[in-house]
């Protein structure tokens, strides 16, 4: 009886271990379904989320039980606002924000702690004219490094040859001036655009130049464009792209080993199956590219991807979502499956590829970064049903070459909106975890997939204290520690949120 009691307490201890902990807030009067928001992350203890409905704006602060210890009204902010970018520390958060007041639009950065306290007045960045007919009133972006010790506000305007002028304020952590630079950047034609925009450690700004083909469905010859962090110039390195057709193309700065990494979809022909993975790494200290290469999709590895597809077919809804750098030099690539169905329209790949980056303006280019997430607005047609499939996880080493590969295998779909699905990544150091929402008698569940540094994948026991009442939008979600995520949540038509401890 006793090892049978024994047995008991172990079986309800490893079940504890292995089970993850949610927590929701409660739900507050001013947070409509369709209120505006910005996850900020953990200061100070604290959780930060910031909050816009109409012209209102707030911050709320919650402690690590999701008790709302304060909610901050930001009086000072104008009622148009154009957008704001938060940049979190241990201690306190930029808030770098930007709004147009008659014919010209200011950006301004604001300091606060972990309480939503103002330390000082908000130091202006710029200020910029743009007429009072202008329908692109957005006219700043904002970088910064992965340490978090570089940030860069920077606008690009056009000149009369089309040619892109950038103006660039570089600050340390400080929130001080280092560098500000105007540069101009020539565009020989209208099939050039600009993507890929990162800041490195040392403050070096980094981007894709890229040309598409004249109906803008591949990529057809490239480069990479680096903007040191004192230097008022431009240097460039051609990508070589020998005879390849691209997809969308992904960058991502590996800070330790100097290095940047470009990747991409590929084609032998146009209108063709992707083919596999193109990979090309740059040292962009001494501006020169490593190696490039083409990774060959075998039979077998489409064949666990292809779903309802046929096998040379099988890459050909999938979209590369996210590039995660290995300590050993090598990288992660994710891709998920993603189509839309619908009486009146067909699916087309490349309708959803390129998104404002190729969009010609006629004042200003902007690239645009999520200020804040609203959903609600986010591919919103009723006659559309919207697919989210399989995701696909590759592992490659320093030099391209595949060691690995395996699935999250899922289905989901809703009409109309697609505010439930996709997933969200977060990695814990020892495995990735993907969670994601799976029907469940007419009502979503959230699921959780764990995938190993081998690539072993398994499904994680049913998350704990799930209440049925909420449903989860797992991609807006956002990684506040090591070991949580905060995800913003549905509960009769309020937006609350919920936190997962791993």
């Amino acid at each position: 009886m006793r090892i049978l009691y024994l047995y008991a307490l172990l079986v309800l201890w490893s079940g504890a271990v292995i089970a993850q902990k949610v927590t929701y807030t409660d739900l507050e009067r001013d947070d409509y379904k369709s209120t505006e928001f910005e996850i900020i992350g953990k200061v100070s203890g604290n959780i930060m989320v910031y909050k816009s409905d109409r012209g209102d704006y707030a911050i709320s602060i919650y402690d690590n039980a999701l008790q709302l210890k304060n909610r901050v009204k930001l009086d000072f902010l104008p009622k148009k606002l154009i957008s704001v970018d938060f940049i979190n520390y241990a201690d306190k958060v930029f808030m770098i924000y930007q709004f147009q007041r008659k014919d010209a639009v200011y950006s301004f950065c604001a300091t606060m702690d972990g309480g939503a306290n103002f330390t000082g007045a908000p130091i202006m960045v710029d200020s910029t004219r743009i007429g009072f007919y202008t329908k692109e009133n957005k006219v700043y972006s904002v970088e910064y490094s992965e340490d978090k010790n570089r940030i860069m506000v920077y606008k690009i305007n056009q000149d009369k040859e089309n040619d892109n002028v950038f103006y660039t304020f570089l600050y340390d952590s400080s929130f001080q001036l280092i560098n500000n630079a105007r540069v101009s950047l020539p565009m020989e034609n209208k099939r050039i655009f600009l993507s890929n925009f990162n800041l490195t450690n040392e403050g070096d700004l980094l981007f894709n130049k890229l040309e598409r083909t004249s109906n803008r469905d591949y990529i057809v010859s490239g480069s990479l464009i680096v903007k040191r962090a004192v230097v008022d110039s431009f240097s460039t390195v051609p990508m070589v792209l020998k005879t390849q057709l691209l997809d969308e193309v992904k960058m991502k700065v590996d800070n330790n080993n100097k290095n940047v990494l470009v990747t991409a979809f590929y084609y032998k022909q146009k209108r063709g199956n992707v083919e596999g993975l193109y990979v090309s790494k740059y040292d962009y200290v001494k501006s020169q590219q490593l190696f490039e290469k083409e990774v060959v999709f075998t039979p077998e590895l489409k064949g666990n991807a292809k779903g309802d597809a046929s096998t040379s077919a099988a890459f050909n809804d999938y979209f590369i979502r996210k590039l995660i750098n290995t300590k050993d030099g090598g990288f992660l690539v994710t891709a998920e499956s993603y189509y839309t169905t619908s009486r009146t329209q067909p699916w087309n790949r490349w309708n959803y590829m390129y998104g404002p980056y190729g969009m010609y303006t006629p004042y200003y280019y902007s690239p645009y970064s999520p200020f804040y997430y609203n959903p609600w607005y986010n591919n919103y047609n009723s006659q559309d049903r919207y697919h989210y499939d399989n995701v696909a996880v590759l592992s490659l080493d320093n030099e391209g070459n595949l060691l690995w590969s395996n699935f999250v295998h899922k289905s989901q779909y809703d009409d109309g909106s697609d505010l439930y699905l996709s997933y969200m990544m977060v990695n814990i150091g020892s495995e990735l975890r993907f969670l994601y929402n799976e029907l469940d008698r007419r009502s979503f569940m959230i699921t959780d997939n764990s995938v190993q540094p081998d690539g072993k994948s398994s499904r994680k026991p049913t998350l704990r204290n799930l209440d049925k009442g909420f449903t989860w939008m797992p991609r807006y979600g956002k990684q506040i520690s090591s070991r949580s995520v905060l995800i913003p949540c549905i509960n009769r038509n309020y937006i609350c949120f919920a936190k997962i401890d791993f």
